[in-house]
């Protein structure tokens, strides 16, 4: 006999989470709905404590349900959450984001108002630690976020290219067959990529603004980045027109640097000056931070800023290496149709 139909579904890709599981999981169950939901635990087989947190957790509360990911990866768990999810609704959720009480509340009800495909709320970031205080810090600049609308605070709904984590219907995403299992990062964007060239209309509702909880070390960091900007690479050969003009920053900065101290002579000097350009830009919004975050948070935002950047455009050009050059993707941004 089949487990009853709810109305939400919520998918928790996790992978040795034991430090942080019980309290994730308290927040995520504390969720303020008038409606039936249940929490999908997929754990990516675990070498810390995790598995035997969830099994507690789930005979400790009929919502729960723990299910077994052999690939490890993301994309993979949340397709196999949404094949087992019973939920007309289906909502992803992140084990390292502290989401508000009424997130699943509040996204339903705009999806119940029609028009739009995918709602999502802010990614806004806050550290837990040194070095993830500091990142938070960088993320709250546009000088860190890009051209990325969804990782600001606002006060009026907008529309997004992608969003972070956030709620579809059930039958948007089996329409668009779900997530790509060849992208193990960047899921969200290529999949919002499909969604948006079909029609489809993804926003962000600023009370749904979720806490991002960043990473708490520069080679954490640079790794997390380098694969962002890898797999950018990816998306973009795929849906040339995703790209956005600040996407293709980091990697000219990479290149910039690197012919300030080995392009021929004549080059070097208009290079030097970009990088002084560049220098001068991180300089100014640390010192404008200092005005409100604690010194030394300021003062290593240059730091951050650099790992982010370098790392990012790294594997950006590490991906144009291995992949290809996005040329079409790149030429929509002359053309004028690039996304914002």
């Amino acid at each position: 006999m089949g487990l009853e139909a709810v109305e939400v579904s919520v998918l928790i890709p996790v992978r040795d989470e034991a430090a942080v599981i019980r309290d994730v999981a308290r927040a995520m169950l504390a969720q303020r709905f008038d409606g039936s939901i249940e929490f999908l635990f997929v754990d990516g087989r675990s070498q810390d404590a995790t598995p035997q947190i969830l099994r507690e957790l789930a005979a400790a509360d009929p919502r729960v349900r723990v299910l077994d990911n052999p690939a490890k990866r993301t994309p993979q768990a949340l397709n196999l959450a949404l094949r087992e999810a019973r939920g007309a609704v289906i909502a992803r959720m992140d084990a390292h984001t502290r989401y508000p009480l009424d997130y699943l509340a509040l996204g339903v009800e705009r999806l119940r108002g029609g028009g739009v495909e995918w709602v999502s709320g802010p990614q806004v970031a806050e550290g837990e630690g040194r070095w993830s205080r500091r990142v938070a810090l960088a993320l709250s600049t546009r000088l860190g976020t890009g051209g990325a609308a969804f990782r600001h605070a606002a006060d009026a709904e907008f529309e997004v290219d992608s969003g972070f984590t956030g709620l579809w219907w059930r039958e948007t995403l089996e329409r668009h067959g779900g997530w790509d299992e060849e992208w193990l990062n960047d899921q969200d964007f290529e999949l919002a990529a499909r969604i948006r060239k079909a029609g489809g209309t993804i926003v962000c509702v600023p009370a749904m603004a979720a806490a991002y909880i960043p990473r708490d070390g520069l080679g954490a960091l640079a790794r997390q980045y380098h694969r962002y900007g890898f797999y950018r690479v990816k998306t973009s050969l795929r849906h040339p027109e995703s790209l956005r003009r600040s996407h293709v920053l980091a990697p000219g900065l990479v290149l910039t640097a690197v012919a300030a101290v080995a392009a021929p002579r004549p080059l070097r000097r208009p290079a030097r000056a970009g990088v002084a350009v560049y220098a001068a830009a991180v300089a100014a919004v640390s010192v404008r931070a200092a005005r409100t975050a604690p010194v030394g948070d300021a003062a290593a935002l240059p730091v951050v800023f650099a790992t982010m950047h370098a790392a990012w455009g790294a594997g950006f050009l590490r991906g144009c290496g291995a992949l290809g050059v996005p040329w079409r993707a790149l030429a929509s941004l002359t053309s004028g149709s690039a996304s914002r």
